[in-house]
């Protein structure tokens, strides 16, 4: 089976996710979900919805009002989502860094896919997998995110990536022809079934048990 063969069974089987999409997904502004996706990392999302509420309340999800606020006054509005020491600096330059742009998710969406993950990763606390998570459901630029629900599922279809973050992600791009919706749906896709199936049992009772994936 071949990952464009494995999307397609997963979408057929599964239906589309609609992820982040206006009108049908949670109604969350880019900027909630840049804020969101530094405020989840190490914790769950519960914890998070109670820091971005406190950070709507005061900045409405603005960057120039987040850039406004003095450290202590950002600390005390995420620090349900916790490690607020590591959080408040690159929410801090995520802001800082969209000023270089005025503020405008139109003319960071114009600059090349490469310049804009560059650039993200550059900024402290940001890595890899983030970079690419902003890059595509932000930015709207596709990519392909190696998360550990990627990886599991890979593994548990007779594929183990490399380590590296970019030498996996170079070797799915060389198997798979995908565009923007494509590799945003797979993402989506990937995730739902890690949520549900979480066991090697787990996995041999679902429609993807006895599958191989073959990559070259």
């Amino acid at each position: 089976m071949t990952i464009d063969e494995l999307y397609h069974l997963m979408l057929t089987t599964m239906g589309p996710q609609h992820w982040l999409e206006p009108g049908i997904a949670p109604a969350e502004t880019p900027w909630e979900i840049l804020w969101g996706g530094v405020l989840v990392q190490n914790t769950n999302w519960r914890n998070v919805d109670y820091a971005l509420e406190n950070l709507k309340r005061v900045t409405q999800f603005e960057p120039r009002r987040v850039l406004g606020l003095t450290a202590v006054e950002l600390t005390d509005l995420v620090k349900p989502a916790g490690f607020y020491t590591r959080k408040v600096p690159t929410l801090q330059a995520l802001a800082a860094w969209s000023g270089q742009y005025d503020f405008d998710l139109t003319k960071i969406r114009a600059q090349p896919a490469g310049q804009i993950r560059r650039e993200l990763k550059a900024l402290k606390g940001i890595g890899d997998e983030t970079a690419d998570y902003f890059t595509m459901y932000v930015f709207d630029q596709p990519t392909i995110i190696v998360d550990t629900y990627l990886r599991r599922l890979f593994m548990w279809l007779g594929v183990t990536l490399p380590s590296p973050y970019v030498k996996a992600q170079a070797l799915i791009a060389a198997n798979w022809q995908y565009d923007f919706a494509a590799a945003r749906e797979f993402h989506a896709l990937i995730v739902e079934f890690g949520k549900q199936v979480k066991t090697p049992k787990a996995f041999q009772q679902s429609f993807l048990a006895d599958q191989q994936l073959h990559l070259h």
